[in-house]
């Protein structure tokens, strides 16, 4: 974002951010959890926690800094300079913590979120099965209450950070109703297993695996909100969900842009330099103009949440951002893969590791198929249930009162 557009207080977080991505995350990290040699990177989640950089929006008082999302987002997006791995790892306390801190007790918070704040205990949030990711309320996995405890049964999978977490946040069903469906806070134990089992395209080292519950016993006490009432958790949660995917795909835009942008200035052909030539220099100016205006949009969709703005209008910005974003960083990482010819397709630039990150951008937090049935759906319900406009511009034309032209039946 233009500085000019942000507080001082802003602008020093953002630089804090920046610096913390720039001295305090190894390139051998990276290039490690690339090769699947790190399959958890917890020392990288207790530097951020040392700092105070993990959930941000959350109250001082469980270990956050009490700021809102505009904050969120600028760091966000300098910890997306790093790659989907980390950014989305950096986004998990802030995804389940919404969940605990919106919908959860007290106790709940202080056992469970302030140490995941504090660097002491890592988490993973439970959503995607095997028979569906974006069908949230098609979930198997189903809980059983047996007197102070639910005995839950089920597998997830693709879940993110689960080789490392200490605790999940797990959607299961607890009843027969088809939106019976409630949120438990799971301990890592007995009864929970852990298999690392993906070969993935990207986003490698995040600890991805699968999530097998098979009579594990959760205290009732760790229900989080009110039995059945996790479609309204839910609900909530995208938010985080979303957001963190669209504020990462922004910084990972960027880097690599600027990459391309740098070696086009310094790669000679033809007698001069490339970015001289409009084929090369309209990508670049494409997409700077694209990622500005993702930019823009996901920050308007920030300060539309912290205003507790019309809740369907937040879900449709929100929607739109996470789809735009993401697509913009899939073109963006296209386009300079395109400036840079065939070595930018190789592992000498990190701008195709870049761009196995970024296809999954796409798919994950409700693939952008779903996020354009949440924008349509939330546009009319506002347009058809608005009060007539100001101005009835269907009118402004010569024949907008011609008798038996307007037919809709």
């Amino acid at each position: 974002m233009l500085d000019i557009l942000l507080t001082k207080e802003q602008l020093a977080l953002r630089d804090e951010v920046r610096t913390f991505a720039r001295t305090q995350v190894p390139r051998q990290l990276l290039l490690d959890m690339d090769a699947d040699k790190v399959h958890y990177p917890r020392e990288y989640l207790q530097k951020l926690a040392a700092r105070n950089l993990l959930g941000l929006r959350f109250p001082k008082e469980f270990g956050g800094r009490g700021l809102n999302w505009e904050y969120e987002v600028l760091a966000l997006e300098e910890i997306g300079v790093l790659g989907a791995s980390l950014a989305c790892l950096y986004s998990l306390p802030t995804i389940v913590g919404e969940a605990i801190h919106c919908f959860g007790t007290r106790a709940q918070k202080e056992k469970y979120l302030r140490p995941v704040l504090e660097g002491k205990l890592t988490v993973a949030e439970a959503l995607t099965e095997p028979r569906g990711g974006s069908d949230f309320f098609g979930a198997t996995t189903r809980a059983t209450r047996d007197g102070d405890f639910y005995v839950l049964n089920g597998q997830k999978r693709f879940i993110v950070g689960a080789e490392g977490a200490d605790y999940f946040l797990v959607y299961a069903r607890t009843g027969d109703e088809p939106r019976a469906i409630s949120a438990f806070i799971v301990e890592r134990g007995p009864g929970v297993e852990v298999q690392h089992v993906y070969g993935l395209m990207g986003t490698r080292g995040g600890g991805t695996g699968r999530v097998y519950f098979r009579d594990a016993r959760v205290p009732a006490e760790n229900l989080i909100g009110r039995e059945h009432g996790a479609g309204e958790i839910f609900n909530q949660m995208m938010i985080p969900e979303r957001m963190t995917s669209a504020a990462g795909a922004i910084g990972l835009a960027r880097a690599a842009i600027e990459i391309a942008a740098r070696y086009a200035d310094r790669r000679r052909a033809f007698g001069q330099k490339i970015r001289e030539f409009e084929g090369v220099s309209f990508q670049i100016a494409e997409s700077i103009t694209q990622i500005d205006a993702a930019r823009a949009l996901v920050y308007q969709t920030a300060r539309a949440i912290d205003a507790n703005d019309n809740p369907g209008r937040v879900r449709r910005l929100v929607s739109e951002s996470k789809k735009l974003a993401t697509e913009t960083a899939w073109d963006v990482v296209n386009a300079a893969m395109q400036v840079m010819g065939g070595i930018g397709y190789t592992n000498v630039y990190p701008i195709e590791r870049m761009l196995r990150d970024t296809r999954l951008m796409m798919i994950w937090t409700g693939t952008n198929e779903i996020m354009n049935l949440v924008i349509q759906h939330e546009y009319y319900k506002e347009l058809l249930g608005a009060p007539s406009p100001a101005r009835d511009v269907e009118m402004d034309a010569v024949n907008a009162e011609a008798e038996g032209e307007k037919v809709y039946e």
